[in-house]
């Protein structure tokens, strides 16, 4: 099992989940970064763009489950292998496709592939990391997912502009291609885990109440940031802004998720993660609010990227730990199971109140509603069972 030593083998599998949720990013936001030119080349209206996004996520409210039952039963490598090679080639039939339908296709397929990966990183990272650097390797994986986002936007605009709108669908693929790679030639069992019977079982019901409790703070988290994320390229578009004003907003919400994720994770033993986790909300709610209603989208950008990531690994943690480790694999697919669900229908709800007020900004409003969701649930989770226990398992 995880002893509090960094092993090579440890951080090379860190590395390539890193790399992985760096694709995952970059693969989800295409449609956001593209969103004005999609929605001319393809006629899109504000709640169509939202649908292209959340196809990504459908798959996951399905397949979520199995892959936990599937990955108890046949192991992490092949899951998490197969999951990598899907999101590749769903990039590659996006990249390929001459219509909406193909688009939508390939991200559904790309969609599946995340499932596995997504699933089963906490529990192999609990397997591999323990004490203090569990919570710092869950802050660095869980602060890779804004890196591909940032980059996205940076990159598949001029990259679109240059080589036609298929050119960042292939540069998905390939990211997530290398992703593969490192993880089949990178992957061992941690020692002690392979020793663990392969079989079909599930958690117990209090475990499956604090996963799916600690699963729904994690959706409302991630749906009220990424729909901030996914239309805060055309809210600026649509007031003026140019394209090096929404690289930089773009720039400092997404990549100032990495050193604000990690921070976070490094802080929540000296602090405690309730005051971590108020500290991250309220900064997202104030954040997403203030760029809705006001015009200064770069500034709300640094409260949102900063102070808004603080509380990621926090959660994830939670998730992770509120099964015990027999019991990771499905009580995490659990977990995304609503994660999925909520971040499928985020977007479209956020799209859709944008057409409602015709303004973009309206998104901006629904993501700010969205993310304050999770402090009520956040606190029903302490009331289910005291935190200090959770963090007793890591």
């Amino acid at each position: 099992m995880a002893t509090e030593k960094l092993s090579r083998r440890g951080l090379a599998i860190l590395v390539a989940f890193a790399l992985a949720r760096i694709g995952f990013g970059f693969q989800l936001q295409t449609i956001g970064s593209l969103g004005p030119q999609l929605r001319s080349l393809f006629g899109l209206d504000y709640a169509a763009l939202g649908a292209l996004i959340g196809v990504y996520m459908l798959p996951g409210a399905f397949v979520a489950l199995p892959v936990g039952l599937l990955g108890r039963r046949f192991g992490d490598h092949l899951l998490v292998g197969l999951g990598l090679a899907l999101m590749a080639i769903g990039g590659a039939v996006a990249a390929s496709s001459s219509d909406v339908r193909g688009i939508g296709l390939g991200r559904m397929v790309s969609g599946v592939g995340a499932v596995a990966m997504i699933v089963m990183q906490g529990k192999i990272i609990a397997d591999w990391f323990a004490g203090r650097f569990f919570l710092l390797a869950i802050s660095i994986s869980v602060g890779a997912f804004p890196i591909g986002l940032g980059l996205g936007q940076l990159i598949q605009p001029p990259l679109a502009n240059a080589l036609g709108w298929h050119a960042p669908f292939w540069a998905g693929a390939a990211i997530t291609a290398v992703a593969t790679l490192l993880f089949v030639t990178s992957f061992r069992p941690a020692p002690g885990v392979a020793a663990i019977p392969r079989r079909f079982s599930l958690p117990s019901r209090r475990e499956v109440l604090l996963v799916l409790v600690a699963g729904a703070v994690w959706a409302a988290y991630t749906a009220g940031y990424s729909s901030y994320v996914y239309y805060l390229p055309s809210l600026m578009a649509a007031r003026g802004g140019g394209l090096a004003a929404t690289g930089l907003a773009m720039a400092i919400a997404t990549w100032g998720n990495v050193p604000g994720t990690i921070i976070g994770g490094a802080l929540v033993h000296r602090f405690g993660g309730l005051r971590i986790f108020l500290v991250g909300t309220l900064a997202l709610i104030v954040g997403m609010l203030g760029t809705g209603l006001t015009g200064f989208a770069v500034c709300w950008a640094v409260i949102v990227g900063l102070l808004g990531s603080v509380h990621g690994g926090v959660i994830i943690a939670l998730g992770t730990l509120s099964a015990r480790p027999e019991h990771r694999a499905v009580g995490m697919s659990l977990f995304y199971t609503v994660y999925y669900g909520g971040n499928t229908v985020g977007p479209g709800f956020c799209g859709w109140t944008a057409d409602r007020l015709g303004d973009p900004a309206g998104a901006m409003l629904a993501a700010g509603l969205i993310s304050s969701a999770a402090l009520p649930v956040y606190l029903l989770h302490r009331q289910l069972i005291p935190h200090a226990i959770l963090l007793a398992r890591a």
